[in-house]
Parts: structure tokens; sequence; C-alpha cells
């Protein structure tokens, strides 16, 4: 499957802007959409689900536009949205053969599928146990196995790994990776390292547009030769604040420990060090600074 979004745009009622010509094509592998709150990724998401429509601009879908013809999507789509609601009466196995119902699944492939989907998500356990006493991170999991349960071409998880505990992460990033193969995945997310330890490809976002494009090696870049630490007192520090981008303070022998990346323009501050960029320093960098 090939996407092509073609100068998206959405505006909602009072003129707020949620997508701003939006351009960009997506193929297999996983995409991660990297954004603060508002940036626009559940925007885009729920429009390439077709559960909301653009103002302008149109998404192809192998050629068809998903707006016309949504059916084109939905029969191949796997989607978690970011406020996921469950049933909470019914047990994990009762609220994933309701959903395998409502998208026309059953027979002993699909019961063989539940089953399978609840052991990879380490749910197995807890198969018939009601989902009101499960925890948020267990709610989460159990939406991520919906999302999974006709095998999809398109893949489309908003902000997955919120609630999950670090050993959850690792074990839904190691899904994600055997998941991917000739599928289309996107992700979205605000924590820079979840989008950068599991997407191939990643796209930066902020007030509706697209900032950058390509790899966490690529996307470094914006960064590079920004990137500086120091020492200083607090004095200091409020001066780095009101001149700098700080992305780091740490507590070092009664004063600070400072990570701060240059705004355009800017010069090092006397008795810095500069150091490598990281993905979060160009996320930084890009979403106060504008497009690169």
């Amino acid at each position: 499957m090939q996407l092509e979004i073609q100068h998206l745009t959405k505006r909602y009622r009072g003129g707020k802007l949620g997508l701003g010509d939006f351009t960009t094509d997506i193929g297999p592998g996983i995409l991660g959409l990297l954004g603060p709150n508002g940036a626009g990724k559940s925007t885009l998401m729920r429009i390439l689900a077709t559960i909301t429509r653009p103002s302008s601009g149109r998404v192809l879908a192998d050629g068809v536009d998903i707006a016309g013809e949504p059916d084109a999507v939905r029969r191949v789509l796997g989607y978690l949205p970011q406020d996921f609601g469950v049933y909470p009466n019914l047990s994990a196995v009762e609220f994933l053969q309701y959903i395998a119902a409502l998208k026309g699944l059953g027979g002993n492939g699909t019961r063989q599928r539940i089953e399978a989907l609840l052991d990879e998500m380490n749910l197995a356990a807890v198969r018939t146990h009601p989902i009101s006493s499960f925890s948020g991170g267990m709610k989460q999991r159990i939406g991520i196995a919906q999302a999974l349960l006709n095998d999809p071409r398109l893949l489309i998880l908003d902000e997955p790994t919120v609630g999950l505990d670090p050993q959850e992460r690792v074990r839904f990033r190691n899904l994600l990776a055997h998941l991917a193969g000739d599928r289309i995945v996107i992700l979205s997310s605000h924590i820079v390292s979840d989008i950068e330890a599991i997407a191939d490809d990643i796209v930066i976002m902020h007030e509706g547009r697209l900032l950058a494009r390509g790899t966490a090696a690529t996307l470094r870049q914006a960064a590079q030769g920004r990137a500086f630490e120091r020492t200083a007192d607090t004095a200091r520090l409020d001066d780095l604040k009101r001149r700098h981008i700080v992305s780091r303070v740490s507590r070092h022998n009664g004063g600070w420990e400072v990570r701060y990346l240059l705004r355009d323009g800017a010069t090092p501050e006397p008795g810095s060090v500069g150091v490598d960029a990281t993905l979060e320093d160009a996320y930084l960098v890009l979403t106060t600074s504008g497009p690169a």
C-alpha cells in the first residue's frame, strides 16, 4: 500500500487550524509522527482513518481518494485512537470477540487470532477478567490488540505507549518491529525517545504543519553545532533560559549543570562545551525555529 497526502488542510469552527497544506507520501515501514500537543498529529491520523474529512486537499490510497471511497482504507485498517474507550463489564476475550464481529470477522481463525493477540500483549492470564479491573497499561494493550484483529495493512496508533511501563514499552517496540514488514505503520507521540526507538522514518510536526522528515540521524543535523553544556548558578541559569533553548537542568555542586541549544543567530556562552546533538535537540530547535 502507498499513501499520497496532497495539500491536506483542516480548519475547525472558529478558524482554528488543525492541518495546513500538509503534503507527503507514506510507504511500508514504521513512520513516527513527533510533535507537541496540538501539533496536528491526531487530526492527520483521524483523516487517514476516514473518521474526519479534510477542509481541502486529499489522501490517495493506492491511487484511490479515501474521502470518496473510504472502504478502500477501512477494509485494511487497524486504528487505536488516543482516547480509546472500552466496555468495562466485558472480559478481554468478550471485548475482542465483539470488535471482531463489528469488523465482520469470525470463525476458528478469528478465535485463534484473539488468543494469539492476548498472549502477545501479555494478557492471556486475565483473558476472562472484566476490563474494569485492568490497569491503564492493560487497557492500552487491549486497545492495541483490537487494532491488530484484522491483520491490517495500514496500522494507525495514536499515542500507543501512554500508560505502558518500561518493560511493556520494550515489548511493544519489539511487536511493532515484527509487524512492520510490508505494512504501513503510523504512530504518534510527543515522547521523543519512543519515536526514535521505534520509527524508521520520522515526521516532525508543529502547529499543523510538516517541519521536517527523515531518519533520526538526518534530523539530528538540524541541531548539530547548536548543543552546549555548562555549569551555572541560579542567576546565570535564568539568563540562559532567556537567551537560549534550555533542554536539561540538573543539580551540580550547589549549582546547575545545563544543556542548552542556540537560538538562530546566537553564540555560545563563555565556558560552554559543545556536545553531539540528539533527536530531542533537533526536535526542540525545529519546533522553536520553524521549518528546516
